[in-house]
């Protein structure tokens, strides 16, 4: 059955050379990076995430915020490409591929990937909260267990101001650029969804804006999600056990 599903899929992408892959928390899920939600090893399992990524709580007590992502930018530095983004990369390679993500970490471009558009941000493009510039700050590495609990941001060369990490925060909007990409990635006739739970808006109206323009849209996911309802096949799998399977039904 799954052979079989990579092979049709495989087929419609190679009819028109082209896929739009939006990718989320379960993609790097087997990098050892725990997803947001639905797990109980998630990260909002153990955190209560009004308490750490909005703007409220940064005003509140940005030494706590700073030093929970500083945390997260370890763990995701610690990680490594998983055979799933191998494979989205090797794909890259032989179609014309879109890759939009809602993750913040640097694990598809590790792998050898373009992104198009990183609809959530990113833990690494850091940028000051008072006069918005990026900032290249030099952050010492880290293993998860050595992040501090609580710790300073840096200062800002340009205002003295407390440098934030770049990922959007609950109750801000999604960077404009990267939201107007990934729309104009929805432009397609074949979409794989991998690994979303389709409940965080407005990332998840992707896959049905791509079908509402005539898109065949597949959701890559071993469980059902909020999407499963409204995409035209769920292949019940992991991106490291279905990704693999669509690069090489793709090389054949």
């Amino acid at each position: 059955m799954s052979q079989a599903l990579a092979t049709e899929l495989a087929h419609r992408i190679g009819q028109v050379g082209a896929v739009t892959v939006v990718t989320g928390a379960g993609m790097s899920a087997e990098s050892g990076i725990p997803t947001f939600r639905g797990t109980h090893d998630s990260l909002w399992s153990r955190f209560d995430p009004m308490t750490l990524a909005t703007e409220t709580a940064w005003r509140t007590d940005r030494a706590l915020v700073w030093g929970w992502y500083r945390w997260r930018m370890a763990l995701v530095a610690n990680a490594r490409p998983n055979a799933g983004h191998l494979a989205l990369a090797r794909m890259a390679d032989a179609v014309d591929m879109q890759l939009v993500t809602q993750n913040v970490d640097d694990l598809h471009e590790r792998a050898g990937s373009t992104v198009a558009a990183h609809v959530h941000g990113s833990l690494f493009a850091l940028r000051c909260f008072d006069c918005g510039r990026g900032h290249d700050a030099l952050l010492e590495p880290l293993t998860p267990e050595a992040a501090p609990l609580r710790a300073a941001p840096p200062s800002c060369v340009y205002c003295q101001g407390d440098v934030r990490p770049g990922v959007v925060w609950f109750g801000e909007s999604l960077p404009e650029d990267a939201w107007q990409r990934a729309v104009a990635a929805t432009r397609c006739a074949v979409m794989l969804v991998v690994g979303t739970s389709g409940l965080v808006q407005p990332a998840a109206s992707l896959p049905a804006l791509a079908r509402r323009q005539g898109a065949y849209v597949v959701e890559l996911n071993p469980a059902r999600s909020a999407l499963s309802e409204t995409v035209d096949a769920h292949w019940p799998l992991t991106a490291v056990q279905g990704l693999p399977l669509l690069q090489a039904a793709l090389a054949r």
